[in-house]
């Protein structure tokens, strides 16, 4: 018995389509699955439901992109519907769509290779930078061969469905039965549009079992549609003045004092650090993706790090350190602004707000500094060129070192030790110019694709991160030996901490070993060396370098001074770009869309398993003060409560 689609009329090119759609959907999930074996509930029926959930956003999304599709069979005459000349342009339009299909889902899987996750918001920022992206991707793999290989298996897939594809454009049908095939299909996207969205992914707790049972193209468009969260309108809040007590009882210290402890949110204060104040360079390295995995300090076996844990012996080593998020701007917002991470993009992206804010670079100017910001690359790139520009900082950056002194280049820039020879020259103009600097150095050598210039280390360009980790060590270690034979080495701090670790998924939401960087501050003649086993995050670089400095200074930052003693429970912030969570004692709370809350307990960053709260087991207190950091910072942004120009001339002269 066969089933017959005649009342599709011509539409049953779309179920062909369809068909089509399905099937490459379907496998990429699957080889996706494959390729990465999630743990945890692995039953016949945890595997059906990834499927049925998947199915739904396949047909949903296709409903979405077919639109034009259904518009072409629905008004297209039939006059011209049976022109040989359109019904081959119609199959030439089916074969591209079918190797445009194919092409996305290899495009699936070099991106689930990177970030273990489908398309999501990472991949629309990628958009905006796609000679980067794209050049990255043709460093890092045979794209024509890629491309090649998908063509084979293009045709395959339109032989088997020609004789189908041929037999519906020789069907006719009238104006009204397309009509209501049409307005049928319509009606079916609006349904799709009202009743799909994030919250049926919700029903998997592994992160992996939702990203699997997610659609790569829909997860595109929607973090496209979504990539500004208003946290007044998804997540949970409180009381504002409540909300307002909490923050500032978390940051207030001995040596603070508010400036306007009535006004709502106003975390202005006055930070009197002891003793003299110490006029010495700084010079801060964020090192692009060095988780703290890779580091024998903390259990890694390959040796590819023997400079940075020597170097762990002679400074300050923090072992309980995290990143702030999981991307670069993350790190850099964090570190410059010590400022939670708000929903949505990084405070360095939101173009049009992302300048005039109370910055380390701001205050360290403020001091008779000269504060720069270095990048390897080009620094439009995430819009880094007017984020620093405008907070306080000069930029030097690829486009700044003539190309006769760059040795080595990849498509994110230089590598480096050009950038730390750029570095070195610059030191040495400020202090020609009898000024202190604060330099602050971002990185791009240990990113994909992972290549360096040949026969510094023992491993060859472009095998892998453990090489560009290594060639990441061999480079600090040489920059390092250069300054000590400079005549300002010896009054100079040098703070090194990664701006992310190298990848981010894991089963959880947010899970916390995928957030542990390793941080290091030295300074051989006025900093003794300690491991600091303390819990700390990114946000609390700013305040603690200002304290080793001795500085008084008026702040609007929310972290602490990690070195000085109070009984403020430790704690880090980390975050993406839905998921906000406060980690503190053994207990991760995150805040997500829709205002929900989870709790997790007995947190072992050495295991893949968390133990999540039960409802009734929700510890209020910590709840209240993890929506009080980021319900205080969304309201500070919002209403820029931290502008540097609005308050520096008032609040400098407050002593």
């Amino acid at each position: 018995m066969s089933i017959s689609f005649a009342f599709l009329n011509r539409f049953q090119i779309y179920l062909g389509l369809y068909c089509l759609f399905f099937i490459i959907s379907m496998m990429t999930r699957l080889g996706l699955l494959l390729w990465f074996p999630i743990s945890g509930d692995t039953s016949f029926f945890s595997y059906i439901r990834i499927f049925l959930v998947g199915g739904v956003y396949d047909l949903a999304f296709y409903l979405y992109a077919s639109l034009p599709v259904i518009l072409v069979l629905w008004l297209t005459p039939e006059k011209i519907w049976h022109l040989k000349l359109f019904q081959r342009t119609i199959k030439l339009v089916i074969v591209l769509s079918v190797y445009l299909l194919c092409l996305i889902a290899v495009a699936e899987f070099i991106f689930w290779d990177e970030f273990h996750v489908r398309f999501n918001f990472i991949s629309v920022d990628y958009l905006v930078y796609r000679k980067e992206v794209i050049g990255n991707i043709q460093q890092s793999y045979p794209v024509i061969s890629i491309l090649a290989s998908i063509l084979p298996f293009t045709l395959l897939l339109i032989l088997v469905f020609r004789k189908y594809f041929h037999k519906t454009l020789l069907i006719s049908s009238s104006f009204s039965k397309r009509t209501w095939v049409a307005l049928s299909l319509i009606m079916l996207m609006g349904l799709a549009y009202l009743l799909v969205d994030q919250s049926l992914r919700s029903i998997f707790t592994n992160n992996f079992k939702k990203e699997l049972a997610s659609n790569g193209s829909y997860q595109f468009f929607a973090a496209f549609r979504n990539n500004k969260l208003d946290y007044d309108e998804f997540y949970k809040k409180i009381e504002p003045q409540k909300a307002d007590r909490i923050i500032k009882k978390r940051l207030k210290t001995d040596n603070s004092v508010f400036l306007k402890p009535d006004e709502l949110f106003n975390i202005a204060r006055h930070i009197d650090n002891s003793g003299t104040e110490k006029k010495l360079n700084v010079i801060l390295i964020s090192i692009e993706s060095l988780s703290a995995k890779y580091l024998s300090a903390f259990g890694n076996k390959e040796n590819i790090t023997p400079f940075f844990d020597t170097l762990a012996k002679e400074s300050l080593f923090f072992t309980n350190f995290y990143a702030t998020g999981t991307r670069t701007t993350r790190g850099l917002e964090s570190i410059t602004l010590s400022i939670p991470p708000t929903p949505g993009r990084s405070v360095v992206k939101r173009i049009g707000h992302e300048g005039d804010m109370w910055s380390l670079g701001n205050i360290m100017r403020s001091k008779g500094y000269q504060s720069t910001f270095l990048y390897g690359g080009r620094s439009y790139f995430d819009n880094m060129n007017q984020f620093f520009s405008k907070n306080g900082y000069d930029v030097v950056d690829q486009s700044d070192i003539p190309d006769d002194e760059i040795k080595f280049e990849n498509i994110w820039g230089v590598s480096d030790e050009d950038l730390y020879e750029e570095t070195l020259k610059q030191a040495d103009i400020a202090v020609k110019k009898n000024q202190p600097f604060f330099f602050h150095l971002m990185t791009t050598s240990n990113h994909r694709p992972y290549t360096y210039p040949d026969n510094k280390i023992d491993i060859p360009s472009g095998d892998g991160r453990s090489g560009a980790v290594k060639y990441t060590d061999f480079a600090i270690k040489r920059f390092i030996n250069w300054a000590k034979s400079k005549p300002w080495f010896d009054d100079t701090i040098f703070v090194i901490l990664a701006d992310h670790c190298s990848g981010s998924a894991g089963r959880e939401n947010l899970p916390i070993k995928k957030y542990h960087i390793p941080l290091w501050i030295y300074s051989p003649k006025h900093i003794k060396p300690q491991i600091i086993s303390k819990r700390a995050g990114q946000i609390d670089i700013a305040p603690t370098l200002l304290g080793l400095l001795n500085m008084d200074y008026d702040s609007w930052f929310f972290g602490q001074d990690i070195l000085l003693n109070n009984d403020k429970k430790p704690q880090a912030l980390i975050a993406n770009y839905q998921y906000l969570g406060l980690y503190q004692d053994q207990t991760l709370t995150l805040l997500k869309p829709k205002k929900q809350i989870e709790q997790y307990d007995q947190i072992n960053t050495k295991s893949k398993q968390t133990i999540k709260y039960h409802s009734k087991n929700i510890d209020k207190d910590k709840v209240e003060e993890t929506i009080s950091y980021y319900q205080s910072a969304a309201y500070i942004l919002k209403h820029q409560l931290n502008s540097w120009s609005a308050h520096y001339s008032k609040q400098k002269n407050h002593k």
